[in-house]
């Protein structure tokens, strides 16, 4: 090799594994690999505090009687154990503390006490502790001391109080159904009837005014002797149900307690109780899976910390699938004309844009603008028209499920149009073009050919919808959702489905029980609970919607997605 021809040589002793090394992109497969595991350790690791925290709460634990130096005793059932905090002192989280759930709220003013380990002389379990779901102020923990029945003494001391202690609250489960039956059903049918007769009346008032020549008399007496009929109705039934609860609260148990005196209940107002401390392990598994259940089957109570949520499931279900009937085909038949029928040019690219952004918007935003625009103008528009004998009482120009599920559908369908626009573009062109040689109009052509090949990008996008709309609060709060809801949208009263009333919803319910409740440390277990069930029903859907897309995947494998 000539001296002029030689050329400077490159070093790559040092750098060339390195270069080959991120050439190769194994550094990018490890990062994007290690960030994938710990976002999935992340989210195990709220599931599992999620779970731990709230499927705990029903487990039936053993009660705990201790006594202090002072001589004083406490019973409960132990929450937890913490060192207790004393910054800037050598016995900085040397000593400990328990939480005990005392109970008790209407005697001692709170349900939860912290003891100092230090304190406690004595600790013990007594057998004859029962623990008692009452209908108010909570638990109760005490022992029977006496059972009344019509006013007379029935039993004395726990082993022959319990035997007729159970059947009586068997009786009792049976008698608050009875109560409710005849309250819910027939009282509130006959309150509706009363109401419908009201308004009816004043339309004819209403009527009277425009034409004053005509005569009403015939329509005002029948109404008259609806009202007369449906109130006869009324006294009879409240009668029957004055009878019931004067039968059914005749028996009576007194409870001792350790700390606050005495406590009697009613059997009527007792919901479970058991013994604690003579459980066995099938025997806290039965309480356990029957608290569970009742979680979900029953109505709530004491502020939403106690009873069950089923209100709130009932409510998210049928608000979810409210919002999905509205969001979807809206979604679909604007993706349709973007991607099929609009000529491409700046305005669609435009359009394209503001459908992203607002895809963006803050989900409040979307609540104003549903309050103003559903709740405001156009509820308040159909009670001017269709329901003018009601004001000024609102009938839909107040909040309800109808406009918090549109709201929540313009919060969702920036998703769907998106998600339906890729679809169809995924969609190969040889699929229309073999449609049109065959004879097929344009519209012949995606309503058989490209929509069902679409499908299950479609439903992708549903799914990303009702997993966004199930778990929104915000707009809820000023377009519908409640607290405590009354009635279901959805009962056996003509037309059956309300979609004017208002509703309650589990992510609301959460929000106020973790943060508008009065008893933090009682509302604590129902937050986690209630969360774990919200992930349940949102799981549920998505996996519903993700069946019959891997269905159609499998119909119709030219389909990209």
């Amino acid at each position: 090799m000539n001296a002029g021809d030689e050329r400077p040589r490159r070093d790559i002793g040092a750098t060339g594994p390195l270069r080959t090394l991120l050439r190769r992109g194994d550094p990018y497969i490890w990062f994007t690999g290690s960030a994938l595991g710990i976002s999935l350790l992340l989210i195990g690791g709220l599931i599992a505090v999620v779970l731990i925290n709230g499927l705990g709460f029903f487990w039936p634990g053993p009660l705990v009687r201790v006594t202090l130096k002072d001589e004083s005793q406490w019973t409960g059932e132990m929450m937890r154990r913490e060192p207790i905090p004393k910054p800037g002192t050598p016995e900085h989280l040397k000593h400990h503390r328990i939480q005990l759930k005392v109970g008790n709220r209407d005697l001692l003013g709170y349900d939860f006490k912290w003891i100092d380990e230090s304190e406690i002389t004595a600790r013990d379990e007594p057998r004859d502790l029962v623990y008692v779901e009452r209908r108010e102020y909570g638990a109760l923990i005490g022992t029977p001391a006496l059972l009344t029945v019509d006013g007379a003494e029935k039993a004395r001391e726990m082993k022959r109080i319990w035997p007729e202690l159970k059947s009586l609250i068997e009786r009792a489960r049976s008698d608050r159904a009875l109560v409710r039956k005849i309250e819910k059903d027939r009282i509130g049918a006959i309150n509706r009837r009363i109401e419908r007769a009201r308004l009816r009346e004043r339309r004819l008032d209403l009527a009277a005014q425009r034409q004053p020549e005509r005569d009403f008399s015939a329509e005002r007496a029948e109404i008259a002797r609806l009202r007369e009929r449906s109130q006869e109705e009324y006294r009879r039934a409240q009668a029957e149900l004055e009878e019931v609860v004067r039968r059914a609260a005749g028996a009576s148990v007194t409870f001792a307690t350790t700390s606050g005196g005495d406590k009697e209940l009613r059997t009527l107002d007792i919901y479970r109780v058991y013994a604690a401390n003579r459980l066995s392990f099938f025997g806290r598994l039965r309480i356990y899976g029957a608290r569970l259940w009742s979680f979900i089957v029953d109505d709530p109570r004491e502020s939403n910390t106690e009873g069950g949520v089923f209100p709130a499931i009932f409510g998210t279900v049928m608000m979810v699938m409210l919002m999905s009937l509205l969001a979807v085909p809206f979604g679909v038949v604007a993706a349709l004309y973007l991607r099929e029928y609009a000529k491409q040019g700046s305005l669609v690219r435009l359009v394209r844009i503001a459908v992203n952004n607002l895809a963006g918007v803050p989900s409040i935003v979307f609540g104003v603008f549903g309050l103003g625009f559903f709740v405001y103008m156009i509820g308040g528009t159909i009670d001017q028209v269709f329901f003018a004998e009601a004001l000024p009482t609102p009938t839909f120009g107040t909040g309800g499920i109808l406009w918090a599920s549109l709201t929540l559908g313009l919060l969702t369908v920036p998703v769907v149009i998106v998600a339906a626009e890729e679809a169809l573009a995924a969609v190969p062109q040889s699929m229309r073009e073999a449609s049109y040689a065959c004879g097929a109009t344009k519209f012949q052509t995606i309503w058989k050919v490209v929509l069902p090949a679409a499908l299950p990008g479609i439903l992708t996008g549903l799914i990303l919808a009702m997993a966004r709309g199930a778990g929104e609060v915000a707009p809820l709060m000023i377009t519908g959702v409640v607290k405590i809801a009354p009635d279901l949208p959805l009962d056996g009263d003509f037309p059956f489905l309300h979609i004017e009333r208002k509703f309650m919803h589990l992510g609301f319910h959460i929000y106020d029980v973790g943060f508008q409740s009065p008893n933090v440390e009682a509302a604590k277990p129902m937050v986690y609970t209630t969360t774990i069930l919200l992930l349940i029903i949102v799981l549920l859907l998505n996996m519903t919607a993700i069946v019959v897309r891997n269905r159609l995947r499998r119909k119709y494998k030219t389909s990209a997605f």
